[in-house]
């Protein structure tokens, strides 16, 4: 018999594969931050910095206060720190360097001009001699951004206009060529993947293209915790057909479960049997680059809470807000919250709460107030404020 869920049941399930109702006591250390991200498996990178650089904020949603250089030395530190690399996991991600050989195939599909955009296959094909310029340099070089290698003379245009070489760069980042050895404020610096890449990471035996999927969806199915087609192919970002045919094989073989989730219409999987926690006590303010929420249909799935992100939507037209964090408490999606780093007041700016019901609980009040103090005191800020229309007043006494 197929298994079958109730909604309360697969919103559980999905928090507590998250890592979610789990904070530890005391300090954090690299080994429970670690812990943490290969727990998730992937963290989203994204450039904008209104509040924080996107990737700093998961952990911090499930772990409370730990030290961002600790995620920094296991990105992007000395090879003993090293845990994570860079590379097209879910968009840009930090990936736990087990996943490196399995991700493999997906650079020899990028050098063969798939699964990346045109233009850069088109470049790849057509520039050979920049390439193999690029990939000198930085094999003469090391570490290098492509600022330090741009033979422009003109000003950059806005958004994709990409130099040469640093279009170069991409393509060689994505055929597996250069890998990021680190990064120079917010820009990458690419070095070749032996410099980087730990020994036995990087020899270790090739795996077909079918293996190297069936083991990432498992890996999916471990974060979510019970995620349809989609939501299992969206977190690493696998092609429909592929993925249709590892589900299909993981399901015969037995390591996929099919189960049925109330108000699903889509066919669900679970990982084995399910461990359902009886209930997820836990409140966080969540990045929108989140792997809880990235998947926005899901998320309406899971939670009722439709939400898309705002940023490139011209100011009138917002109806939340410009960098608007979900807040969870517990096992729901309770408020938006429009929040920004005002490094220069001393200050987290809370420019707006839009709440999913008509009044918040006095514990959901008291837990955002909590979760708003936790954030400004992580981000080094002195105090939050409260924009005058937001009318939250008593939240922060």
């Amino acid at each position: 018999m197929t298994l079958s869920l109730s909604l309360a049941e697969a919103r559980r399930l999905a928090l507590a594969a998250q890592g979610f109702g789990r904070t530890p006591r005391g300090a954090i250390a690299h080994r429970q931050l670690q812990a943490q991200i290969e727990r998730l498996g992937v963290l989203q990178i994204d450039s904008v910095n209104a509040l924080v650089r996107s990737h700093y904020l998961p952990a911090f949603s499930r772990l409370g206060h730990y030290q961002a250089e600790h995620l920094d030395e296991l990105a992007w530190g000395r090879a003993r720190r090293r845990r994570l690399f860079e590379y097209w996991g879910h968009e840009a991600s930090l990936l736990p360097l087990e996943l490196y050989p399995l991700l493999r195939w997906r650079m020899h599909r990028a050098a063969d001009g798939q699964g990346i955009y045109s233009q850069l296959a088109k470049f790849g094909v057509e520039r050979r001699d920049v390439l193999d310029s690029v990939l000198q340099a930085v094999r003469e070089r090391g570490a290098l951004g492509a600022g330090s290698l741009s033979s422009r003379t003109e000003k950059a245009g806005p958004w994709w206009d990409w130099s040469a070489e640093k279009t170069a760069l991409e393509w060689l980042f994505a055929a597996g060529e250069v890998t990021v050895a680190g990064r120079r404020g917010f820009e990458r610096l690419y070095d070749l993947p032996e410099r980087v890449i730990p020994r036995d990471v990087l020899n270790h035996p090739e795996l077909d293209e079918a293996e190297a999927q069936r083991r990432l969806l498992l890996r999916s199915a471990d974060a979510l915790g019970v995620a349809s087609e989609r939501d299992l192919r969206d977190y690493y970002r696998l092609d429909v057909s592929d993925s249709k045919r590892r589900i299909a094989e993981l399901v015969e073989a037995g390591e996929l479960l099919p189960v049925t989730v109330q108000g699903w219409r889509q066919a669900a999987y679970c990982r084995n049997e399910p461990r359902i926690p009886r209930r997820v006590r836990h409140s966080a303010l969540l990045s929108p680059f989140d792997s809880l929420i990235w998947e926005r249909e899901r998320t309406e799935r899971l939670f009722g809470f439709r939400y898309r992100l705002e940023i490139y939507t011209p100011q009138a037209k917002r109806v939340y807000g410009y960098y608007v964090l979900p807040f969870l408490h517990h096992e729901r999606l309770l408020a938006r919250v429009d929040l920004r780093s005002e490094r220069a007041a001393g200050r987290l700016a809370v420019h707006a709460v839009h709440l999913e019901e008509a009044v918040l609980s006095e514990e959901a009040r008291q837990a955002l107030g909590d979760s708003l103090r936790a954030l400004a005191h992580w981000l080094g800020l002195d105090e939050v404020w409260l924009a005058p229309s937001v009318s939250l007043r008593g939240v922060l006494d």
